[in-house]
């Protein structure tokens, strides 16, 4: 494909996507908003539409036992190991339309355009739309690409959802066998790599003033649950100097974490998105508050850092002003570098589109932190208008969305599996 070579087959790529978007957008739980879960009848008919563009495209289409949508699209002979691309169809509650389907979508996209010239390469392509990588209903995240990646737990298959039904019967009534999830994994031998194309998510790429980017890794995060207990008393009889305010120690430990992270001089995050005071009354002092804290770095050995430098501020905090202290680490993932050589790749389609090559980190989660475990990860970005998402207000410009299809076309025309890459690099 030469540079900046958008024929005819592949010129109105982003007016199909736009429209596929929008289509499954209709597909929602609630009328007022866009909310699709995992293993809901929404989920299902999403799957089923999924499942028809993917053979419109040219692809043999399933659903796994996870109930992720799997297509494929054969190489010059049978049985080539795979490009796999792909990325999430389920959401979060009142979400935004692009979060994950821009990315299936676009490689939908792609490979319809390559069936459409008859091309076929010298590797297989698979998309998979992932089931669930948001974790809404059950709480666990990357469940789809964790039963690819082998990485399943099947201890999560008892976990129940707010209306108590158990995953394994929910996995039963949307037609699945929980016993064969294992049948869902892939080897290491079977993919060349893993690519993802996804909305940014953030407002780098717009404040850059750049339609797409390379990222360099997705960050890892540790997210802890703190709980200060002080004394309760009224509000109007207790003197300051003699109170145990729990809410105003958090309000303390608070701004600690947002200044240790402000003034890290990398891109080091730090969240406290969650605070709940106890007894909650308008002339009581707080006597327990809880609340968590979700803190994100591009390299395991910062966040680790950060996160000690963190604990040890809000211990100091507590001590200082008599309240007791429980912390409690509930999730951690490891930081997800995306490899040198996809990178470089997806540097080369970029540019071969006339952009300016800008790299930068993922701060937010996404599939490629279970496929590492199985394949090699890529990521390209595409622009989210004012860097909003999981939010009905999250947009992608007609575009951008076609930028970043033009990106990932390029960039799977081009494909080079890792010791072909490696070796002309070297």
């Amino acid at each position: 494909m030469e540079a900046g070579s958008a024929g005819p087959e592949n010129a109105s790529l982003g007016g199909e996507i736009v429209g596929r978007i929008n289509q499954l957008a209709a597909i929602s739980e609630t009328s007022a908003d866009l909310t699709r879960t995992f293993l809901t009848r929404e989920h299902r008919a999403a799957a089923e539409l999924i499942l028809a563009w993917m053979r419109s495209a040219g692809m043999a289409a399933h659903l796994d036992a996870i109930g992720n949508v799997c297509g494929r699209y054969e190489g010059d002979r049978p049985n080539l190991p795979c490009l796999m691309l792909g990325s999430h169809y389920d959401t979060v509650r009142d979400a935004g339309k692009w979060d994950g389907p821009l990315g299936l979508i676009t490689a939908i996209s792609c490979v319809g355009d390559l069936a459409r010239r008859g091309r076929r390469l010298p590797f297989a392509i698979e998309v998979t739309g992932f089931a669930d990588e948001e974790g809404v209903r059950f709480a666990s995240t990357l469940l789809g690409s964790r039963a690819v990646a082998g990485t399943f737990e099947e201890s999560v298959l008892g976990t129940k959802d707010r209306a108590g039904i158990p995953m394994r019967e929910a996995l039963i009534e949307f037609g699945l066998d929980p016993d064969h999830i294992g049948a869902a994994a892939r080897t290491r031998r079977q993919l060349h790599a893993y690519i993802e194309l996804h909305i940014e998510q953030g407002p780098v790429l717009e404040a850059q003033n750049l339609p797409v980017g390379v990222v360099t890794a997705i960050a890892g995060a540790t997210r802890l649950a703190a709980r200060l207990t002080g004394m309760a008393g009224h509000a109007g009889t207790v003197p300051m100097r003699l109170r145990q305010d729990a809410l105003a120690g958090a309000a303390e430990c608070i701004g600690a974490i947002e200044e240790f992270c402000r003034t890290d001089d990398s891109d080091l995050v730090g969240t406290v998105g969650y605070i709940h005071a106890m007894p909650g009354a308008t002339n009581v002092i707080p006597g327990q508050v809880s609340f968590t804290i979700d803190v994100r770095a591009p390299t395991d050995a910062h966040r680790k850092r950060a996160v000690a430098d963190i604990v040890r501020r809000i211990e100091n905090i507590a001590k200082r002003r008599g309240l007791s202290l429980q912390l409690d680490v509930t999730h951690e993932n490891r930081t997800v570098p995306c490899a040198p050589w996809l990178k470089q790749q997806v540097a080369e389609a970029i540019s071969g589109e006339g952009f300016p090559v800008f790299e930068l980190p993922s701060g937010a989660g996404h599939d490629g932190m279970a496929m590492i475990d199985i394949a090699d990860v890529g990521m390209v970005f595409v622009r989210c208008r004012g860097g909003i998402s999981h939010h009905p207000d999250e947009h992608v410009e007609f575009a951008d969305a076609d930028a970043g299809a033009r990106v990932l076309l390029r960039l799977i025309e081009n494909f080079r599996p890792r010791d072909e890459a490696q070796s002309n690099s070297g």
